[in-house]
């Protein structure tokens, strides 16, 4: 079970599913426990921070109460998770260890960053820690006493780890990224002055010397009216050094960097919402199995999450990460699904459509021979393709991620078959509306985004991944769309009528322009015709939807 405060407060199973934790005084108490980080909290502590000056008649068997709620929500999602919850005296603790908690993972990642050598690790590293913040820290108990030196801490660490990933960035170069993405921090942080210095070095760096100058010159007013100090002697320094224009300062003049990794995986264009439990999942299928195989219904996000999912690997595999889409083969060959369930047909047996997909294999990887070139007719020699992608893959440390296979199921399940066997250090994963029932085969069902819990109000809504979606789309198709409460419950009764499905989501999404959410909604009980139009090109793949 993991437990997350950088945002609103969440609870996580294994699995990656929300657990609800309903009640104000649960959810404080929860709270209190987690930010104690392995220290027991004393009775009278808890009972002084959940109800202050208003006590209840017996407030012992109150806090009882609330202990016996948290421990029964807990044990509820995920048997035994009463246990977590510990009596010890004076009062009591959260059995978990730092990496259970996103604030423990954090600065586990911040270390890390920290006692790395190349700058390219360290701003990995911090970008990966600062992925973990959903919002402001413990953003459901900004205004209780005993979350504000937490928040402040957390706050703390957070724009510390900021300023040491700029840093990092500097020394890669990105001094032209850097001095956009710094502008709005530095306005909301004024007088940090190592932010400040990383500003007007990336101003610096992207040619921009008399928007440096200027900044600085702000800074040194701010702190002489605020604080009644000058400028740190290092931003002093560094002020100097722009006026003199020393050559340190410019961003370094690197060659462009040499790719070490081969593929043809398709640029992300749109962010990845919701899904990070089930990237992180399919990553440690893949550390451990060879043939991995995401299914799940149609719109369900299998081709998103493999993709997601292959770029985040990529550097494990020296002969690249290959991306072949089956969606075509399909149609144009007219297969169909095939009959049965059976799995693929003997070594002896004709498969249909097995050397389609192998050539298709093939030329994706870029494996050309005469033998290959002049087949006329697949069917009549698949084992020709087969052998020559069998010798040049026996070697190489490779994955192929094969898209859309439900139709050529039994050919995918025999080519992968051949291919495994042959070369070791090749995996390969698969999407699929159905397994392909072979020996080594690793299924994992791909979830629905998760629906908002009922427990109403908009910071529960937004801990939906379904909810947060259907907003980035929305707002993406309508400048100026934002979830209130004039249209949270619109909202919540939109996301649950399309079951959390991505591309159900993202295709109502792209209405809300024309519609409005209210519209949108009311026209859902044509849901076929309401969200098949709009994206022509996309249809064919959607069908299943």
């Amino acid at each position: 079970m993991r437990f997350g405060v950088l945002g609103p407060l969440s609870v996580w199973t294994a699995q990656g599913r929300l657990v609800r934790v309903p009640e104000v005084k649960v959810r404080i108490l929860l709270a209190h426990l987690l930010i104690s980080n392995g220290r027991v909290v004393p009775a009278d502590q808890l009972i002084d921070d959940m109800w202050g000056s208003g006590l209840p008649a017996n407030p012992n068997g109150a806090l009882q109460t609330r202990i016996s709620q948290l421990r029964r929500v807990l044990d509820d999602a995920e048997p035994g998770g009463r246990s977590v919850v510990a009596s010890r005296a004076p009062g009591y603790v959260l059995q978990i260890g730092p990496e259970d908690v996103d604030t423990g993972r954090f600065q586990a990642l911040v270390a890390q960053a920290r006692a790395a050598s190349d700058p390219q690790a360290r701003a990995s590293l911090l970008a990966d820690a600062l992925a973990l913040w959903r919002g402001p820290a413990l953003v459901d108990f900004r205004d209780e006493e005993f979350a504000r030196p937490e928040i402040v801490r957390l706050d703390e660490q957070r724009l510390t780890a900021i300023e040491e990933q700029a840093e990092a960035r500097l020394e890669l170069g990105e001094h032209t990224l850097l001095a956009d993405e710094l502008s709005e921090l530095v306005s909301r942080h004024p007088l940090r002055e190592r932010l400040r210095a990383a500003q007007l070095r990336a101003l610096y760096g992207a040619g921009r010397q008399s928007e440096a100058l200027d900044s600085y010159r702000r800074v040194r007013e701010e702190l002489a009216d605020e604080l009644g100090v000058d400028p740190s002697p290092a931003l002093s320094s560094l002020y100097e050094a722009i006026l003199r224009q020393d050559p340190q300062l410019a961003a370094p003049q690197s060659e462009p960097p040499v790719s070490t990794v081969q593929g043809n995986l398709p640029a992300v264009l749109t962010s990845l919402i919701g899904r990070d439990d089930a990237v992180d999942e399919v990553k440690k299928l893949l550390d451990s199995d060879r043939l991995v195989t995401l299914t799940g219904p149609g719109g369900i996000g299998k081709t998103s999450l493999a993709i997601e999912a292959a770029h985040h690997v990529r550097g494990s595999f020296p002969d690249g990460v290959w991306l072949v889409e089956l969606a075509g083969i399909a149609q144009q060959s007219g297969l169909g699904a095939p009959a049965g369930q059976a799995g693929p047909a003997g070594p002896t047996e004709p498969v249909p459509g097995l050397a389609a997909v192998a050539e298709l294999v093939a030329a994706t990887l870029n494996v050309h021979d005469e033998s290959i070139a002049t087949v006329q007719r697949p069917a009549d020699d698949p084992q020709a393709v087969v052998g020559r992608l069998v010798a040049v893959l026996k070697t190489k440390q490779m994955l192929i991620v094969l898209d859309n296979c439900e139709h050529v199921a039994d050919a995918v399940a025999a080519l992968t078959t051949s291919l495994l066997r042959a070369a070791p250090g090749l995996r390969i994963m698969v999407t699929s509306q159905r397994s392909l029932n072979v020996a080594g085969e690793r299924l994992w069902a791909v979830p629905p985004l998760t629906l908002p819990d009922g427990s109403g109000g908009l910071p529960a809504l937004q801990t939906s991944s379904a909810v947060q979606l259907f907003v980035a789309r929305a707002a993406a198709a309508a400048p100026g769309f934002t979830l209130d409460d004039s249209n949270a419950g619109v909202v919540e009764h939109i996301c649950r009528r399309l079951d959390g499905l991505p591309l159900a989501l993202e295709l109502a999404a792209t209405r809300v322009r024309a519609l409005g959410v209210h519209e949108l909604a009311a026209r859902l009980e044509d849901r076929f015709r309401l969200l098949g139009t709009g994206q022509p090109r996309a249809q064919a793949q959607h069908r299943t939807l």
